[in-house]
């Protein structure tokens, strides 16, 4: 009798687990979750492959500086090599992508190669901020006047104004990223003369002290003014299409006309009840934008000799710095897979028929 009553109680259970597991897995956070993951796994495991097919190695080209610079032998510079590498790149490669794997599990990205042994992750932490601030700042101001604009061509629709300034914004976004540096070097340095475009090398004048002084953070936005002026106008016209098209489509609302028939007034209508209801699909592409231009950053940089985290990624890829190659490339795509992610997430509150079996 008891055997009968566990063996019920078990069979009872069991669906109950199995039911609930279900749930999880069909949960909609968790299927983000675990989607992010192996877009994660797969664009470092390819990220891996690829750079192991460019021509040449780490070995050879430290070995080739050592030689040109130092005028050592080159037994003696791949006796060098050799004490300083602590991974084998000329082993077979399923053997180095486990290793790999194995540190990166440990949190270890492994040591530069083309910076003296430097931790790769000192190296991130030390040019990643200056690629998020410049990013992040040109990111921001765009938003918030790409917003404004769009919001006022579509209140004044079909005027000399909307036609002028849609012209201007379809100029500016057609205008691709590694033309705007040149045009803007040209006029404000060249032409124009406004700013010392040949001193600015860097991100703040190498003669001050980093700190919270009034200098040291006016050299900061001066030294990132081009840089983020090139990621505002790359990005305004956009903004302000996308938000003239989505305040068309709700001015054509019912609770907007209803505002109007109650009377109330048009500021109010036009900041509560038209602008915070266009603008919140434009916060999707918003972070669906930090990945794609962090990732871009490389171009811009380059051309302003802006230190963030492009320049040092064009450096590794010229001295075939595997390790920081691939570090810089794993935040790369955490940060762009990080940006979808939040993106689905904040689109899933915005609009619940998009969670498709919530495990609630």
């Amino acid at each position: 009798m008891d055997a009968s009553l566990s063996t019920a109680s078990s069979d009872a259970s069991a669906p109950t687990l199995r039911s609930r597991l279900a749930r999880f897995f069909k949960s909609y956070l968790v299927r983000s979750l675990l989607q992010a993951l192996f877009t994660v796994w797969l664009v470092l495991t390819v990220t891996f492959v690829l750079i192991r097919l460019m021509p040449g190695n780490p070995v050879e080209v430290f070995v080739d500086r050592l030689v040109s610079d130092q005028g050592i032998t080159r037994e003696e510079a791949l006796a060098q090599a050799a004490a300083m590498f602590s991974v084998d790149f000329n082993a077979p490669i399923h053997e180095q992508y486990l290793q790999y794997l194995g540190n990166l599990v440990r949190g270890d990205l492994g040591v530069s190669i083309s910076s003296t042994n430097t931790p790769v992750i000192e190296i991130i932490a030390r040019f990643l901020p200056w690629t998020l601030f410049s990013v992040g700042l040109g990111l921001l101001i765009s938003f918030i006047l790409g917003l404004l604009i769009g919001m006022l061509m579509a209140y004044w629709r079909n005027s000399i104004f909307d036609v002028a300034v849609s012209t201007l914004a379809s100029f500016l976004s057609s205008i691709p990223n590694y033309l705007l540096p040149i045009i803007l070097i040209y006029l404000i340095g060249v032409q124009w003369k406004l700013l010392p475009v040949a001193r600015m090398r860097g991100t703040y004048d190498p003669r001050l002290t980093p700190g919270f002084s009034i200098e040291f953070i006016a050299s900061v936005l001066l030294y990132a003014m081009l840089p983020v002026l090139t990621y505002v106008l790359s990005q305004v016209g956009h903004w302000a299409l996308s938000m003239k098209n989505s305040t068309l489509s709700v001015m054509g609302e019912e609770y907007v006309n209803a505002a109007h028939a109650r009377g109330l007034p048009q500021r109010r209508i036009l900041v509560a009840y038209v602008g915070r209801n266009a603008s919140l699909p434009l916060f999707t592409q918003l972070a669906l934008s930090v990945g794609a231009v962090v990732g871009g950053a490389i171009i811009i940089e380059l051309f302003f000799l802006y230190q963030g985290i492009g320049v040092r990624l064009f450096e590794a890829i010229g001295a075939r710095d595997y390790p920081l190659m691939q570090g810089i490339f794993l935040m790369i795509t955490l940060s762009t897979v990080l940006a979808n992610l939040l993106a689905d997430l904040l689109y899933s509150q915005l609009d619940p028929r998009v969670r498709l079996g919530t495990g609630k």
